[in-house]
């Protein structure tokens, strides 16, 4: 039997306002477009990163926000270059976790949770 692989992930992350979103991520350094349709649906990508957004009138931040982890070279170079691009949401400071990562979390204004981390150098592998 053939193996499968799995060659990339994009999660679909719900928005109140697609155009406000879009332009928050642009602000965080990533590239950003609306779908060219009819639906409010966009694209945000970094590097090889990349993320959907729905916009959807149902959408409450407090029951249907996201968790989106991020791994990348350097959790702290992140964190500082988010919190001067000020965007709106509450930054989380960046710390060492027992399980070998530096990370923090940055929770944007839809309610959607972007934890960033990078391998603590440290830390046995």
């Amino acid at each position: 039997m053939t193996e499968i692989a799995f060659t990339e992930v994009a999660p679909v992350i719900p928005v109140h306002d697609l155009d406000a979103a879009l332009e928050r991520y642009r602000r965080l350094g990533f590239t950003a477009h609306p779908y060219d349709g009819p639906d409010r649906y966009g694209f945000v990508e970094r590097g090889s990163v990349s993320m959907h957004l729905t916009e959807s009138p149902d959408h409450d931040p407090l029951r249907t926000g996201a968790v989106v982890y991020l791994y990348v070279s350097d959790a702290d170079a992140v964190h500082a270059e988010w919190t001067a691009a000020g965007v709106d949401g509450r930054f989380g400071a960046p710390a060492d976790a027992p399980y070998g990562l530096r990370e923090f979390t940055f929770v944007d204004t839809d309610g959607t949770a972007l934890r960033v981390g990078s391998p603590l150098k440290s830390y046995p592998s």
